[in-house]
């Protein structure tokens, strides 16, 4: 068996940011006053100046887990994913997230689905405490294979709490909280792994408790109201939300430093089912996936330390050192770029 990889399966991360750096390249216009853009890169979600606050926009899509989605004919839990993929990303700068709306692109509107979708949504909602105010729905029969969700986050934060990850520093502690599964990222070579290997999404498959569809339509965690309660509590230095890119997410911190993974959370059965199957290498999986650690918390130790003992679902994974790139210690693997 060939090893599988996410640009086998499709997905170039490094021919991805290469696309997102041409397009910024582009981007040279600079609102003045009120209202314009914190310029720095790497973060998260934008910070947008408006007085003694930031407003911050993201913006994200819920990805191929739709043909999983659509092949179980099962549409209810989307919605939470593509609320989760948004407010994950606001949270990465301390800001509470408000308000949302919602883009679906559909071939044939069928009010059966988009009423399941509408489920997700507010239940994605009530979980971040945020009003979703509108939205579109876009019938195109010409484009649309699979019904496609995405949606914008506005949310906002003052200007003394903004947490950038420029506060990192040597000594600290990177704390990980539990993923719920897969979320929204991957899915791509998951679905090829399983595919590949003989088994249909509505197979069982060899450590899964249950069918290869469900086990990937398990809803993304949304982490607002924890986060947003740790750092009220807490000293942080940096947030980080592990989606698109794994590991490589925390090269999005502080540069100079050298972030180790040396005792990460034990990954769930999902991901040791697609690393076997596909003989994906580990440094593969830990830049693909989030691994079973969806967010990770850059604290002073002492902070680390306490925000593990009082929450069930965060584990110290790793530390913080003088010198460059994120360092998967177990394995050996070092990641540079993001």
């Amino acid at each position: 068996m060939t090893e599988w990889t996410y640009e086998k399966a499709g997905v170039s991360i490094d021919r991805k940011s290469d696309a997102i750096s041409a397009l910024a390249s582009e981007l040279i216009y600079r609102r003045e006053g009120k209202g314009q853009s914190l310029r720095k890169t790497g973060l998260f979600t934008s910070l947008i100046d408006y007085g003694d606050e930031y407003l911050t926009l993201a913006t994200d899509g819920v990805g191929t887990k739709l043909i999983v989605a659509q092949t179980l004919d099962k549409w209810d839990t989307v919605g939470i994913d593509c609320v989760a993929m948004n407010v994950n990303d606001t949270i990465c700068v301390n800001a509470e997230p408000m308000s949302f709306v919602d883009y679906v692109a559909v071939a044939n509107p069928d009010p059966n689905v988009t009423r399941a979708i509408g489920v997700g949504l507010n239940k994605g909602a009530e979980m971040s405490n945020m009003d979703i105010v509108g939205g579109e729905i876009a019938v195109l029969p010409e484009i649309v294979k699979v019904n496609d969700l995405s949606g914008t986050c506005l949310g906002r934060v003052k200007k003394e709490d903004v947490i950038t990850g420029e506060g990192c520093e040597e000594a600290d502690l990177i704390v990980a909280l539990k993923s719920s599964g897969i979320h929204s990222n991957g899915l791509t070579l998951a679905r090829k792994v399983f595919e590949n290997a003989g088994f249909g999404l509505m197979d069982k498959a060899p450590g899964l408790k249950d069918t290869v569809g469900e086990s990937l339509l398990v809803p993304t965690e949304i982490y607002v109201k924890q986060v947003l309660d740790i750092t009220s509590k807490y000293n942080v230095h940096g947030l980080i939300n592990i989606t698109g890119g794994g590991l490589r997410n925390l090269l999005r911190m502080r540069q100079g430093l050298h972030y180790v993974i040396d005792d990460p959370i034990p990954p769930a059965d999902i991901f040791k089912t697609i690393q076997k199957l596909g003989e994906v290498s580990t440094a593969e999986m830990y830049q693909t996936f989030n691994m079973s650690m969806g967010f990770m918390i850059v604290a002073p130790s002492i902070d680390a330390e306490s925000i593990v003992r009082e929450y069930d679902n965060a584990q110290v994974v790793g530390r913080v050192e003088k010198g460059t790139g994120v360092y998967y210690e177990p394995e050996n693997v070092v990641y540079e770029r993001y």
